[in-house]
């Protein structure tokens, strides 16, 4: 009897699985929505599931333990809620729920025993019976599910294999088998081919689309050419590009050689005041110059600007990809420590070994680079052309955080992704290279554009007033780059997404050269399945995770109309025109200068041009550069950047956005670094996960002390004091600890020379200037006070560089000349390749 009770309860045991498999055989779970309250995909099976786990919540989630069921797919590892409603079958599929993790996502597996962690990999084999599940995903987030006591041994082992077995480890040809399992369904490939685009954003896909956006911007004297339509003049460049009227296109094919990959200069963004941002590769100084070909390079460069051009050189000064893939690699160690170990870095280090990653470093190289850029465009009537090699990277990220400090509509939601849009997605950013979805090529990964978002989650600590989208949207962001299941990211140009929505192929002629095929059976192919774009968040998130990538903003008035294309509105930049007409200079480590290389048909002296070129100005000729950077004043600035005391005029909505640069405003994006950490800690030190990390019983007694000395306060003063945050005082200088630091902006002296006050850091999240290694508690310990010099001058006698100099607030608003913005003199201005 005893025997038969025990045989009864494995078949009932064993009757779910069972069940599973019989749908999945017969195909009706290929049309189910609901499989044990688990909302299905298409086509999606259950492999594994675990009944009676628990797990663990990170602070962004509200901390604390979630009761529910383990599943797992051929797609992902999903957990439902104890308490969740029922799915709705009549709604449309989501990828990816509040608490699901895509098994593509998954870089480790590892289970924690009776003292003893263990890395689990398809081959394995336990010895013991785990108790948490932890799973480490690329993107840092740390995942834990706590097996319950009641929780059948078998199910616990079998749902452990499978997610060891099925995550799909990094190799050739595991992307292709996770879209299929994800997309590959005929249920889901009908309704992606039926879904409509975001409507509300711009696409860059079509002529229409960049007309729009030069209308949107103003730019009066530009054009849309489609002489690359066939990606004939360059494979990586987009299929319409924006040129000057005056350029035909006749004479625009003859500019594509001169440059490197094809990647000709050609618009980006019009500043509200008349300047015009574009980009370009580095020059071909091999190939031999006709004199039609200088002139056409020439009204390229300049565009609609007849006096001055600047090139900015991003070489430099700003990393390179190698760079950013070393400093990430560091910072996702120090984050998460190392599983196979056990190590970690002690806390007294950890500060120390943050600054070693130099992470924090190029993020601020590259918002340095971008606010000299925004400040030469708004002082108006020029161009500025920034010069990368490939034009393929740093160009992308100087550009776009450009246009999200000077264009409001860049700081929306729509406006943010239709920037991406343009920058990346059709500039020809290798996503498909940089981001390795293969892990077959580790040369040429690198997260650049983890490291943009880095440096726009920068302004937005600084800035969320001025920000519609927020902190959740660009976490969204970041993680779904880790997903290969996006055509915005699966390919490095253009020319390789339409290859293969098309299924293009390549024929070569003598008399037409290289031409694109389509072939007329492969459209039929059931092993490609349609990838949704990333801006597609619908399909990624639910509803509730959507309202989050917003915040209210006050709306933002229209800009003016620019007269002939240009409006200048600030008096001492009206003599520019001073400048001697065809005036190319160099900006390369925040200096002016004339190199002889610059413009290569200009320094040379054999060839049909030597005549045609024009002679070079010497500094005594051009004053107007340096003024661009003189007649910026602190009255213009945003109020965030000027002083808290004093009337306050309306703010400009297009005044860029400079950010605080020193070392204490930059901060580390907890939301997105630290989100693991600390569960990954708990991990490597012999403490249960069960109770709570050294860290955070230190934030709870910190927290228990400060509300014990409210209570003590509260009932000693009779009329306590409303408790209002301080604002922040951005007029000081905060370089009392820094060495050599270079400064966007001058320091404002007040007017009584009283003596400093000892005024503690703000603890705000947003304004949060202080990098901790675990996520935030609810109410930040009281720091140690920071003396501050209101009077621009620092006790410890570094030496501090101001881009624009100092100035009082007693005396009038004139600024003196920039110390490093001399103009050489020189014989002849020239682009360096």
């Amino acid at each position: 009897m005893l025997t038969g009770s025990k045989t009864t309860f494995k078949v009932r045991q064993m009757l779910p699985d069972i069940k599973e498999r019989m749908l999945s055989q017969s195909g009706v779970n290929a049309r189910s929505r609901d499989v044990f309250g688990l909302r299905c995909l298409p086509g999606e099976c259950v492999l594994q599931r675990a009944v009676m786990v628990r797990k663990k919540l990170t602070a962004r989630e509200g901390r604390g333990w979630l009761s529910g069921t383990l599943f797992c797919t051929h797609f992902r590892v999903a957990f439902v809620p104890q308490d969740s409603p029922r799915p709705d079958d009549n709604a449309d599929p989501v990828l990816l729920g509040d608490h699901d993790v895509a098994l593509a996502s998954i870089e480790k597996v590892v289970v924690v025993g009776p003292n003893r962690t263990k890395l689990v990999t398809p081959n394995s084999s336990l010895k013991f019976t785990p108790e948490e599940l932890v799973l480490y995903c690329r993107d840092l987030r740390v995942i834990c599910f706590l097996f319950d006591r009641l929780t059948p041994d078998a199910q616990v082992l079998e749902i452990t294999y499978t997610i060891a077995k099925t995550y799909q480890p990094p190799k050739p040809g595991s992307v292709l088998s996770f879209q299929n399992a994800a997309l590959g369904s005929v249920e889901m490939k009908q309704f992606l081919s039926n879904r409509r685009r975001n409507a509300h954003m711009n696409w860059y896909e079509s002529v229409s689309d960049w007309e729009q956006e030069l209308e949107r911007c103003g730019a009066m004297g530009w054009r849309v050419s489609s002489v690359n339509d066939r990606f004939e003049m360059s494979t990586s460049l987009s299929r319409f590009i924006v040129v000057p009227h005056k350029v035909l296109d006749t004479e625009l094919k003859k500019s594509f050689a001169h440059f490197n990959e094809g990647r000709i200069p050609r618009w980006c963004w019009r500043h509200p005041r008349g300047s015009d941002l574009l980009r370009m590769a580095s020059f071909q100084n091999n190939i031999y110059h006709e004199k039609d070909d200088i002139r056409n390079l020439e009204m390229i460069l300049f565009g609609c600007q007849s006096s001055l051009c600047v090139v900015v050189e991003l070489a430099e000064e700003l990393p390179s990809p190698a760079d950013i893939q070393l400093a990430h690699s560091r910072l996702r160690a120090l984050c998460l420590g190392d599983i196979s170990t056990s190590v970690s870095v002690p806390d007294d280090k950890w500060l120390s070994t943050l600054e070693s990653t130099h992470w924090l470093d190029y993020t601020r190289s590259c918002l340095k680079k971008a606010s000299e850029v925004a400040c030469l465009l708004r002082g108006g009537h020029l161009t500025v052309a920034l010069q990368e090699a490939d034009d393929r990277d740093m160009s992308c990220v100087v550009s776009s955080l450009v246009q999200v400090m000077c264009d409001p509509h860049c700081r929306t939601q729509h406006g943010f992704q239709s920037l991406v849009q343009k920058e990346w997605v059709m500039a020809g950013h290798r996503f498909y290279s940089r981001v390795n979805y293969h892990r077959d090529n580790d040369k040429e990964e690198a997260p650049v554009f983890l490291l943009f978002l880095d440096c726009v989650w920068q302004l937005l600590s600084q800035y969320p007033s001025r920000f519609q989208l927020t902190d959740d949207f660009l976490l969204a962001l970041h993680d779904s780059i880790h997903l290969p299941l996006f055509s915005s990211f699966l390919a490095n140009c253009q020319r390789e997404r339409c290859k293969r929505s098309q299924n293009l192929g390549q024929s070569y002629t003598p008399v037409n050269g290289w031409r694109d095929m389509l072939h007329p059976d492969s459209s039929s192919d059931p092993s490609d399945p349609p990838l949704p774009p990333v801006w597609d968040w619908d399909l990624q998130y639910s509803k509730h995770r959507r309202d989050r990538f917003t915040q209210p903003v006050p709306p933002v008035p229209p800009l003016q109309p620019l007269l002939n294309g240009n409006l200048n509105t600030n008096p001492d930049t009206h003599r520019l025109t001073d400048t001697l007409p065809g005036s190319v200079f160099l900006l390369s480590r925040g200096t002016f200068s004339c190199p002889a290389n610059l413009l290569p048909w200009r320094s040379t002296s054999s060839g049909p041009y030597k005549k045609s070129h024009r002679r070079a100005a010497s500094s005594e000729n051009v004053p107007g550069l340096e003024r661009l950077l003189k007649a910026w004043a602190l009255t213009e600035f945003p109020q965030a950047l000027t002083s808290t005391s004093g009337p306050q005029g309306p703010l400009d909505p297009y005044e860029p956005l400079l950010p605080l640069l020193m070392g204490p405003c930059m901060g580390l994006w907890r939301e997105c670094y630290l989100r693991g950490a600390l569960h990954a800690q708990a991990f490597s030190h012999p403490i249960s996960a069960n109770h709570p990390h050294p860290v955070e019983r230190l934030a709870q007694e910190v927290q228990q002390l400060k509300d014990k000395l409210a209570q003590v306060s509260t009932g000693t003063d009779r009329s306590p004091p409303t408790k209002t945050a301080e604002p922040r005082r951005t007029d000081a200088n905060l370089n009392q600890n820094t060495n050599n630091g270079t400064f966007l902006f001058p320091a404002a002296r007040p007017q009584s020379k009283a003596a400093p006050r000892m005024t503690p850091p703000p603890t705000s999240t947003t304004t949060n200037h202080q990098t901790s290694r675990g996520p935030p508690p609810a109410s930040a310990p009281p720091s140690r006070p920071v003396r501050r010099d209101y009077g621009g001058s620092s006790s410890s006698g570094n030496k501090h560089t101001f881009l624009f100099g100092h100035s009082s607030v007693t005396e009038a608003r004139t600024y003196p000349a920039p110390n490093n913005a001399k103009l050489p003199k020189s014989n002849g201005p020239s682009l360096a390749s």
